[in-house]
């Protein structure tokens, strides 16, 4: 059976199920995608060597430049066909571009300096910086704005629901009560202080020619500062971060701790989703359903919280392959072996059910409706947390062996009442204005503060 590649017939889902979600990226991880960043990298290379200039293309003229520049920006799915035909022939990717961009210069007649086209390089020149270049422009351009979105609603929320209270819960036991808000707000300030470090991570590329070191380029040109004008290169025409000491190919620390934070971006949110699937199930939320929409195949009931689910288990495959990322990644035998190739064809999967992951989170939370009605019901069940505060003023005034006391009242009665508390209060022997601040503590008023 010979299957045309589609949405149904993809063996991903991240390009068959979520291919709507995901289709976005394919504009930087596809193999069109990166075939159209090394064409940009080898054209933007010959366009700086022309302005060296090299003696040989010295005369080469400006006016040039757009044109040249218009084969990688106008790159298409015939350019892309053509290129996978060169290398049914060479069998070398990178070597199947530059024979691409060399018939691209004879239609533009200028053939005569073609052999400048890859002119010293090896091939991890090129995709050790058209791997990075779509790394960082899918980061900046899709994944890190729905990410932005995903904080922008959590912290939205932490403000709609900061006077909410709320039962907490540690160890699943009933805790001092918090504000509902408070709690969404400490997911966005995790992912906030996440935010704040990954921006401190740059996006690193080789350049260096076989084993890093520009043999060839001072072979042949030793007068000229190769390291400098590596250096401007990658920094100021590509907008990366050369690594000043290589072997063949980038060490890749920095791209294994860009994953490792993105890892951690995403384990906060499936921390996140996790609780606000527990509260659905405490019936703190309802939930908004579309039209014809079906919960349960056979419960018709039933609305589960599904985008939630959904997103925590596309955060778990991000973080499970990018965790093979950040392990192969920065380990090759020597001055270079194949392993990282193959692997690193993959950077788009990760990033593709991150992608899927935000926008579940996103959708799950516009679907969220809270249901104080149930949230206040099992404040008023649990009095016995306000336990704490009393115990914490017995200290202050002195009173012996506070703890004990209530310990001993929490635990011998089945349920803690209003009433209970205020027959234990009644019973001690204290000021009446401080038995009357011990009977002002209450579930909904025993909250503390929160800095947000």
């Amino acid at each position: 059976m010979n299957l045309e590649l589609t949405p149904l017939t993809a063996i991903s889902p991240v390009d068959g199920r979520y291919r709507r979600a995901t289709e976005p990226l394919a504009d930087y991880f596809s193999e069109q995608a990166l075939i159209r960043y090394r064409v940009m990298v080898e054209v933007e290379y010959f366009i700086a060597l022309c302005e060296i200039p090299l003696p040989q293309l010295a005369d080469f003229s400006k006016d040039q430049y757009e044109p040249l520049r218009k084969i990688a920006a106008d790159f298409s799915g015939k350019d892309a066909q053509r290129v996978k035909a060169i290398e049914m022939i060479t069998n070398h990717d990178v070597k199947a571009v530059e024979y691409f961009v060399k018939e691209a210069f004879e239609e533009l007649g200028i053939s005569r300096f073609s052999e400048f086209i890859h002119f010293g390089l090896t091939s991890q020149d090129v995709t050790n910086t058209a791997v990075p270049l779509c790394l960082k422009e899918a980061w900046g351009k899709i994944l890190q704005p729905a990410l932005d979105q995903v904080l922008s609603q959590l912290k939205q929320m932490a403000v709609d629901w900061k006077e909410v209270v709320m039962l907490a819960r540690t160890h699943g036991q009933p805790a001092s009560p918090t504000s509902l808000g408070k709690e969404i707000f400490v997911f966005a300030d995790r992912l906030s202080e996440q935010l704040a470090l990954v921006e401190h991570i740059p996006f690193s590329a080789k350049f260096g020619g076989a084993t890093g070191n520009f043999n060839a380029h001072y072979a042949a040109y030793p007068e000229i500062d190769w390291i400098a004008f590596a250096d401007r290169f990658v920094g100021r025409t590509l907008g990366l971060k050369r690594s000043a000491v290589t072997t063949q190919i980038d060490h890749y620390d920095h791209m294994g701790a860009f994953f490792d934070n993105l890892k951690r971006i995403n384990t906060i949110l499936i921390d996140f989703c996790r609780d606000i699937w527990t509260y659905i199930s405490f019936d703190y939320f309802k939930q908004k359903i579309a039209e014809g929409e079906v919960g349960s195949s056979t419960m018709p009931n039933k609305v589960n919280p599904i985008d939630f689910e959904n997103a925590e288990g596309n955060f778990g495959v991000a973080n499970a392959v990018f965790e093979h990322l950040t392990a192969k990644l920065p380990v090759s035998r020597m001055q270079r072996d194949l392993t990282d190739s193959t692997v690193m064809r993959n950077i788009g999967v990760p990033m593709s059910h991150a992608l899927i992951g935000l926008k579940s989170v996103l959708r799950g939370t516009h679907k969220l409706i809270l249901n104080e009605i149930a949230i206040d019901r099992d404040l008023d069940r649990q009095w016995a947390v306000v336990a704490e505060g009393i115990q914490t003023i017995l200290r202050r005034e002195g009173y012996p062996k506070p703890y004990e006391a209530l310990k001993a009242l929490t635990r011998t009665h089945a349920q803690i009442t209003r009433e209970t508390i205020a027959g234990f209060v009644d019973g001690l022997d204290l000021a009446p204005d401080v038995k009357q601040e011990l009977k002002a503590l209450t579930p909904k008023t025993y909250t503390g503060r929160y800095n947000f």
